[in-house]
């Protein structure tokens, strides 16, 4: 039964920075990938950040690569985010996401099937 709960999100203006957390619980010691994807209205839910659980390899969407950095802290049962030099196209819902399967194609949204209940991220010019 695992659980992801999101943490963090806020108004910043642009230029600001946010932190996000992602606490899990339950079995999710099994999970090989995590990551942090991102929902606008009116558009998909894209992938922004991912890492392996394991080795600790990241990957970034070119769209936010050089600002934001995601990491872990595993004896804590915590993923983050840290966001920098936000812009008005960060705004969006974020979410934090899991998976068995090792990060391969690390940002494809279909691939994970554990999902938290999302944070919004609001960036103002």
């Amino acid at each position: 039964q695992a659980q992801l709960v999101e943490s963090g999100g806020g108004s910043v203006q642009a230029g600001g920075s946010l932190r996000l957390s992602c606490a899990a619980s339950g079995y999710i010691t099994s999970m090989r990938c995590m990551g942090w994807f991102r929902q606008a209205p009116g558009k998909e839910r894209e992938g922004v950040a991912a890492t392996s659980t394991g080795g600790g390899s990241t990957y970034y969407a070119d769209s936010v690569k050089g600002r934001f950095t995601i990491s872990q802290d595993n004896a804590k049962n915590t993923l983050y985010l840290q966001m920098n030099s936000l812009k008005p196209e960060d705004t969006a819902m974020y979410y934090c996401a899991a998976r068995r399967l090792s990060c391969w194609y690390p940002l494809d949204r279909a691939s994970y099937g554990y999902w938290g209940q999302g944070t919004q991220v609001t960036v103002s010019s």
